[in-house]
């Protein structure tokens, strides 16, 4: 059997290693999703009107940086402050739970762009399936104040939980002087609360895999009838079909990494108490939601042009510069000619 010795200590090389791995991580995931923000913000501010989908990614955004934050929370603490001989403290618990919950809010926002891609993509041809995407595009801030809802339900639900069990927890252990027994019933108790929180992102994820076989069904039918009728390969609303696919495969394959990776680390830290294992769990959990708001980036045509313009504004910043330092006597001269 498969067995994985404790390491209760980490060498210095090590944390030092995955303490610059994290930070770096943890700018990655702040600039990108920082960028999504304010790009759709500054609509706001500037009172444009925003799209459905702009409205959804500036929510995902703002999630997504408070989840940045909780994980890099999550690897400092491991690193300075976690005991592998009490694996499971009551900060570490807390940290944990909240990861989770950011998480489940970031599948149903997920699930709300899945949807409203579906219905502006997908040609149905029943008169039910009409009305439901006419709906959704109508509708989408009711359904994404409903997905809020039913996610502050589920954080409720999560934390009443939570603090219940730690608090006969606590008791337990006050009562008690075994201290094996105090320790599975903290085991116990976490990972139930665990389980809790991942079953209310069973809902939102299901609704994700129909939308996306609907649009690979879509894409398959569109393919087809292109075949048929021998048309350019250069299709808007083949294109579409395409860019909305990369989007949500790409967002299932990292929230699927993501889950194996937190699920692994469940096992790695109550069971074997493995803190390198923990760590890469920790670092892969940390990329998966950087690299799905690059693959957002790329494939929006706000974000790109506004990404476009920063780094030509960069290029021409960084070209006067470096044209001044070469020949100071031009620098000199714009200077006069500026003042």
């Amino acid at each position: 059997m498969w067995t994985l010795t404790p390491s209760l200590t980490v060498s210095y090389e090590a944390k030092v290693a995955f303490l610059s791995f994290s930070i770096l991580e943890f700018a990655v995931g702040i600039l990108t999703n920082a960028f999504i923000f304010v790009v759709n913000f500054w609509d706001v501010v500037k009172r444009q009107p925003l799209s459905n989908s702009d409205l959804v990614l500036l929510c995902l955004s703002f999630i997504r940086l408070f989840l940045h934050g909780l994980l890099f929370l999550d690897a400092i603490h491991l690193i300075y402050f976690q005991k592998m001989k009490d694996p499971l403290s009551h900060n570490y618990q807390a940290i944990i739970m909240l990861w989770m919950i950011a998480q489940q809010i970031s599948l149903w926002l997920t699930t709300c762009l899945s949807l409203l891609y579906c219905a502006k993509i997908v040609r149905f041809s029943h008169t039910f399936l009409l009305c439901v995407a006419s709906w959704i595009s109508r509708k989408l801030s009711h359904l994404l104040l409903g997905s809020i809802l039913l996610s502050c339900v589920c954080t409720v639900v999560c934390l009443w939980d939570f603090f219940n069990r730690s608090r006969f927890t606590f008791t337990a252990m006050l009562s008690g002087n075994n201290t094996e027994f105090n320790v599975q019933i903290t085991k116990l108790s976490f990972f139930y609360s665990f389980l809790l929180c991942n079953v209310g992102s069973i809902p939102p994820f299901l609704l994700f895999l129909v939308s996306s076989g609907l649009l690979i069904i879509s894409l398959g039918s569109h393919m087809r009838t292109m075949r048929a009728q021998t048309r350019d390969s250069r299709d808007p609303s083949l294109e579409a079909h395409i860019k909305a696919l990369i989007v949500l495969v790409s967002f299932l394959c990292f929230s699927v990494v993501s889950f194996c990776a937190a699920l692994v680390s469940v096992p790695l830290l109550l069971l074997w108490q493995n803190k390198v294992g923990v760590m890469v769990c920790i670092g892969v959990m940390a990329a998966c939601p950087s690299g799905h708001a690059a693959i957002l980036i790329s494939g929006n045509t706000k974000l790109r042009r506004a990404e476009e313009m920063i780094l030509s504004w960069v290029h021409r910043g960084l070209k006067v510069r470096t044209d001044s330092k070469a020949d100071p006597r031009t620098a000199t001269g714009h200077e006069m000619c500026s003042s």
